[in-house]
């Protein structure tokens, strides 16, 4: 079934046709377009442009349609073009001609931007609620781990000792931001195009902020063409998850690494790895690898609509039928990996004693020499060098910089005397950064209470927006 054709003196090409169809993808807004179309009667009534008799017809026809699309047991056939002619033949089916009632006031374009912005606001909704639970387990997993030290990294090399609750703590921080970015994304995306028609709104004497407030939405589009042709909305949300899964491919790139045999740091529990099916002693970082390979999945999507977006002119094009698979595939891709991910780190135990054993290695306190010089008066540039030379004397003789002897030291600089090996203890250097985002157990105690504090606001708000889309869903 097709919603035009009046003009036309033959059938469209069955090539066409197939090309042209977009139901086996576009019926994931079906319960989207039936709430739409709910709040479009109800302009229609109140203004009169159908009798209340008409409006109880089609809302009593639609309200059963949500229950069928919900249960199956109403599906799309091979001869409907998109989801919107399948509902108005289930529509027909049920009421007879007067369910073309409905179309009085409205395009398709319209109505698509209505459905298309209902579905991304409900699943973002979604997929905080989901970072939510990541954030948590982040935060906790750090907990754990607050007073033990491990190497901290720069390039992959050994850098400096940290506390290692605050090298888990970064992922949290890193899914709050995205968090944040959904929040803001909502404030730009809860504005309404249904009303606009085509492109120009209508002669019909409609009231579209009715339909905006009576669907959740913040208020109106102000610019019917701009309504229709607009998919700033699906492209931010696009980068939002492609950055959700850029943050999500990084843990598993360090977790890939952190549970290697060379590394040995991570234990990766049994229920998140999987085996091989020629090596018995195997135990693979699957969940890990899913998350760092799928990254590419998102970025390619968001890639893809940009550049359907383009060379877009005017108002609505059909280049625009395009727009939604990249949506659904970043959000169902998502929404399957985010929870395999949340349990693994969970669930990873890490060797304390291996970590703390490694924080030293690789001469990572050397700076702990430089920051001792500069607090007898020595500018950095010139304590910088003399740790340098320690360290060189350390790599000649195969020794730790707290075995340096006093001479050696005072080679290195006048400065450096032998009250310096405490600086280049590990548990001192650790516990000595004090400033408010540093790496101390101390500093990092506060952070993850801050994150909690923020989780919870968080939390709070995903909350109250999923009553207040579901209650409009519900409706």
């Amino acid at each position: 079934m097709t919603l035009w054709g009046g003009r036309f003196n033959s059938g469209i090409d069955d090539a066409v046709f197939n090309l042209s169809r977009s139901i086996h993808f576009d019926w994931r807004l079906a319960q989207y377009d039936l709430r739409s179309s709910l709040a479009h009667i109800e302009v229609l009534e109140q203004n009169q442009i159908i009798s209340s008799d008409v409006a109880l017809q089609l809302r009593n026809a639609i309200k059963q349609l949500q229950k069928e699309v919900k249960d199956g047991s109403f599906l799309p056939l091979p001869q409907d073009e998109d989801v919107h002619s399948a509902l108005e033949r289930g529509l027909k089916e049920k009421i007879g001609d007067v369910g073309g009632a409905i179309r009085a006031g409205r395009s398709r374009n319209d109505q698509v931007a209505t459905d298309f912005r209902l579905y991304l606001i409900d699943h973002m909704i979604e997929l905080s609620t989901l970072l939510i639970k990541l954030e948590k387990a982040i935060i906790e997993l750090a907990q754990n781990y607050v007073e033990d030290i491990a190497p901290g990294f720069t390039h992959l090399q050994h850098a400096q000792p940290i506390s290692f609750a605050q090298e888990i703590a970064k992922h949290a921080h890193a899914f709050a931001r995205d968090i944040s970015r959904i929040r803001d994304w909502l404030t730009r995306s809860s504005f309404s195009p249904l009303g606009s028609g085509a492109l120009a709104g209508s002669s019909l004497p409609l009231t579209p902020e009715h339909s905006a407030k009576n669907l959740g939405f913040t208020g109106v589009i102000p610019n019917s063409i701009d309504a229709v042709s607009d998919r700033d909305f699906a492209a931010e949300a696009l980068f939002i998850m492609a950055t959700i899964g850029i943050h999500l491919s990084r843990i598993g790139e360090e977790w890939c690494l952190l549970s290697s045999t060379e590394f040995g740091w991570a234990e990766i529990d049994d229920a998140f790895a999987t085996g091989s099916s020629i090596m018995p002693q195997k135990k693979n970082p699957d969940v890990a690898e899913l998350a760092r390979g799928k990254a590419g999945r998102f970025i390619g999507n968001l890639t893809g609509l940009l550049t359907v977006l383009k060379g877009m002119p005017f108002a609505y094009n059909r280049d625009l039928q395009e727009d939604k698979e990249f949506v659904f595939d970043s959000v169902e891709n998502l929404l399957l990996l985010i929870p395999p991910v949340t349990g693994m780190i969970a669930s990873t135990e890490f060797n304390r004693a291996k970590m703390r054993a490694a924080a030293p290695l690789g001469f990572s306190l050397a700076t702990e020499i430089a920051d001792f010089l500069v607090k007898q008066g020595v500018p950095f540039s010139q304590a910088h060098e003399a740790a340098g030379s320690c360290v060189k004397m350390c790599e000649v003789r195969g020794i730790a910089l707290h075995e340096l002897s006093d001479q050696e030291l005072l080679t290195a600089h006048p400065k450096l005397s032998p009250a310096v090996r405490q600086a280049v203890e590990l548990d001192g250097a650790v516990n000595g950064r004090t400033a408010s985002n540093s790496a101390s157990p101390s500093q990092v105690k506060i952070q993850l209470s801050n994150l909690e504090d923020s989780l919870k606001k968080d939390l709070a708000w995903s909350s109250n927006e999923r009553q207040r889309f579901s209650g409009m869903m519900a409706q």
